[in-house]
């Protein structure tokens, strides 16, 4: 039975964003078809992830064009909702469908672009693994998991979403679990994570005890003029806010996240760049007024708040943790972990609009770092991650790989005219221009910082001579 569609989708929208509660349906279709069928394909279930991927990245630039003309057409577009009645409990009615607005659009285009490439990247990767079948299946469930979240009307979907990444994370970081390190760093990710999950559960059940709704769009609106019990809104803002910092590893729930290295590459690429470690940042964004009057965001005041705090501790620690780590995949982790922190600080300074546009400007330039990383390791070191042991003069060795490293790093650096500038830059000037002196000063000596060790990294892998296993792959090709 369909319980609600707007006036907007009725009139305006097109097919596209009619339908777009295909996009996170299509891979989990495709999850089961690959846990079924995979072994007996020709390519082991690849093919199917890939296809989804594909379809659900298809449908997802048809709802963007389509939502873009209808923005374009319309002074004030309103969101594009559509969704079945799934279950009742008494007077309240929990549906289940898509829900589209700006913040939506940009996040289904960048997380199903993201995970094709991956899952096209993955398949040279992981090629002859003992578990590639099983591999394939998770990834396309986890990708599913996202898209659920970021189409979610109500907080019962979003916790759904955000449920199956927890679980398909922890499936994907223990990939190879025969391994004692692997395994750990698997319930490491896992029961951390469930710890600020726990915040998620008790926050959700606070807002139906404040607003008698789980619906997002009811829930903002009267957030946005709330007039009750400032106290119970502030905890219920806390409670949620403990849930992001354990999914988007800020500080003191960051160690987990460069553990989770332990997975496969791929798996690296897509968790820190456009999926789960996005997902708090997404939730506060997407609960904005909730926080905002919450946590009582004073965008034109000196004084502090929670979330610019917990941004700004997050930004200095992990770049200089960054630092001092020889594994690289672990330095691409701590740059993860800070670029949050800018993402969250950018909220709590009232910088929206350039928080959410960092999320989107850093999947690109990160997703490109750790896929590079992972060809380093898997062609010139010789299937080690150690830069100071394995690695150096790659430079000429893979210039392909070079190229694009140095690109993404740029970006990620903030040099000006590349993508990590726009966004990056926009979040320091947003904290001046709102007085906050404070977090101005953390995200100019964050920029140097990140410029500091990622120069320290190129350095090391693709510069001097080749040392450990990268001197070794060039003494075998020579006498090829």
């Amino acid at each position: 039975m369909l319980a609600e569609e707007t006036e907007a989708a009725v009139h305006a929208a097109g097919w596209f964003l009619e339908h777009a509660w295909l996009i996170p349906l299509i891979p989990a279709v495709a999850f089961f078809l690959i846990i079924g069928f995979g072994k007996r394909l020709p390519r082991g279930g690849s093919e199917i992830g890939i296809a989804s991927m594909v379809a659900s990245l298809v449908i997802a630039a048809g709802t963007a064009y389509q939502w873009i003309d209808l923005v374009g057409s319309t002074e004030h577009a309103e969101a594009v909702s559509k969704s079945w009645t799934w279950f009742e409990i008494g007077d309240l009615e929990i549906s289940i469908g898509s829900r589209i607005d700006g913040l939506a659009m940009m996040l289904l285009f960048l997380v199903a672009f993201i995970s094709t490439l991956v899952q096209i990247y993955s398949t040279e990767y992981v090629r002859g693994d003992r578990r590639y079948t099983h591999f394939f299946a998770s990834i396309t469930l986890f990708s599913c998991g996202m898209l659920t979240m970021v189409l979610a009307p109500n907080m019962v979907q979003l916790i759904l979403g955000w449920e199956i990444m927890g679980l398909t994370s922890f499936m994907l970081i223990g990939h190879w679990w025969e391994e004692k390190a692997n395994s750990e760093a698997a319930l490491k990710a896992f029961w951390t994570v469930r710890v600020g999950d726990m915040g998620l559960l008790v926050g959700t059940a606070m807002l139906l005890a404040i607003f008698g709704t789980l619906d997002i769009s009811e829930i903002n609106e009267q957030a946005a003029e709330f007039a009750g019990d400032h106290k119970m809104l502030m905890w219920a803002a806390v409670a949620l806010f403990i849930a992001c910092i354990g999914k988007s590893g800020q500080f003191p729930l960051h160690t987990w996240l460069p553990d989770a290295m332990a997975g496969p590459t791929p798996v690296s690429s897509l968790l820190h760049s456009s999926t789960m470690v996005v997902a708090g940042v997404f939730l506060v964004a997407r609960l904005y007024p909730v926080f905002h009057t919450g946590l009582d965001i004073n965008v034109a005041g000196n004084h502090f708040n929670l979330i610019a705090v917990i941004g700004g501790i997050t930004i200095l620690i992990a770049a200089a943790l960054a630092f001092v780590q020889n594994d690289i995949k672990k330095v691409l982790a701590y740059s993860t972990v800070s670029q949050l922190g800018y993402m969250m600080m950018g909220l709590g300074v009232g910088a929206w609009v350039p928080a959410v546009f960092h999320i989107f400007t850093h999947a690109f330039f990160k997703c490109c770092l750790f896929l590079c990383a992972g060809s380093v390791a898997h062609t010139g070191s010789h299937h080690s991650f150690d830069m100071k042991k394995d690695m150096g003069g790659l430079r000429k060795k893979m210039p392909i790989t070079f190229v694009t490293w140095m690109i993404s790093t740029a970006a990620l650096c903030g040099v000006p005219f590349f993508s990590g500038f726009f966004s990056k830059d926009e979040i320091i000037d947003s904290a001046h221009g709102n007085h906050y002196t404070v977090f101005f000063v953390i995200g100019l000596i964050g920029a140097f910082m990140t410029t500091a060790y990622m120069t320290r990294a190129t350095y090391l892998t693709f510069f001097g001579e080749a040392r450990g296993g990268a001197a070794l792959r060039a003494r075998s090709r020579a006498r090829r």
